[in-house]
């Protein structure tokens, strides 16, 4: 990532523009990586220091997963596999479908689903917990209940309004040309969208990978909700109890939480490219 169209700092030149660069940037490093490297270290030292920081594991140790383990932890951990990897997929699925009817389709009433989808974006999660409380413990017409059950957590993020918008305005901008001559050559509907249009909206789809992923790992209400016992709860969940438990110490909590987070770095890490292209096109041009 460069700061320095942002910072004014590519037209300074000479000694004095390259130690103020090397101190920014320094700063920039300190800032972004000092809490991971503590969290990483402290996970791994034998002996606490709340108020030190160091670069180095203190006693170096396994101790705290090994506890972690006994807390259960990497139940915690596979049930938030579960829950993000079924959830994205299908969150991915709907996205695309949903934005190539969005964007390549005109529809009496494209306008109101655009606006309703924007709504759902602007309602806090606190304000739909009893209703999707309720709508999971008697599902309308087939009349199931979800509560206790992983479809329970995976279905309710299966759409994304945010996702769906970021898909939308990417494909609107696929030429119209292409769609035209493939049809000319005898392609039909599904192989136009599969072979044209998806492969066009990789960075998009990198996007809503690097988002959605984020934002199903991170769900602490809706597993609160679906989850009545402890066997299912995810690792946000888990983390808040693991908080609240005096028998639990500080060393096996910050272990947890490394667990918790190095996933979401990892996604980005892998998504990382199309996510930047993404983030920077903005648009596919012909």
């Amino acid at each position: 990532m460069r700061f320095d169209s942002a910072l004014g700092l590519e037209s300074r030149k000479g000694p004095l523009a390259i130690a103020g660069k090397v101190l920014v940037y320094g700063l920039m490093v300190i800032v972004f990586t000092g809490p991971l490297v503590g969290l990483l270290m402290s996970a791994f030292s034998k002996t606490l220091d709340p108020t030190s920081f160091s670069l180095w594991p203190d006693e170096f140790t396994l101790e705290n997963f090994v506890q972690a383990k006994d807390k259960n932890v990497y139940l915690y951990l596979l049930n938030s596999f579960i829950v993000v990897g079924f959830g994205l997929l299908l969150q991915m699925l709907v996205s695309v479908f949903a934005a190539y009817s969005l964007a390549r389709k005109k529809f009496r009433g494209m306008t109101f689903v655009m606006l309703l989808m924007l709504t759902t974006m602007m309602l806090p999660e606190e304000i739909i917990a009893i209703p999707l409380s309720l709508v999971l413990a008697d599902m309308p017409l087939l009349h199931v209940n979800l509560i206790g059950t992983y479809a329970g957590m995976i279905l309710p993020v299966g759409a994304w309004g945010f996702s769906i918008l970021v898909m939308t305005e990417f494909m609107k901008e696929v030429p119209v040309e292409l769609e035209e001559a493939a049809r000319i050559d005898g392609a039909g509907e599904l192989r136009i969208f599969a072979t044209i249009i998806v492969p066009l909206c990789r960075p998009a789809l990198g996007v809503i990978g690097v988002f959605g992923f984020t934002m199903i790992w991170d769900q602490y209400l809706l597993p609160l909700i679906v989850a009545p016992e402890s066997d299912m709860w995810t690792l946000p969940i888990a983390l808040r109890s693991l908080r609240s438990d005096e028998e639990v110490g500080i060393g096996v909590l910050l272990a947890a939480s490394l667990l918790a987070l190095l996933p979401s770095i990892i996604a980005f890490l892998a998504f990382q490219r199309q996510f930047m292209r993404g983030l920077t096109s903005g648009a596919v041009k012909g």
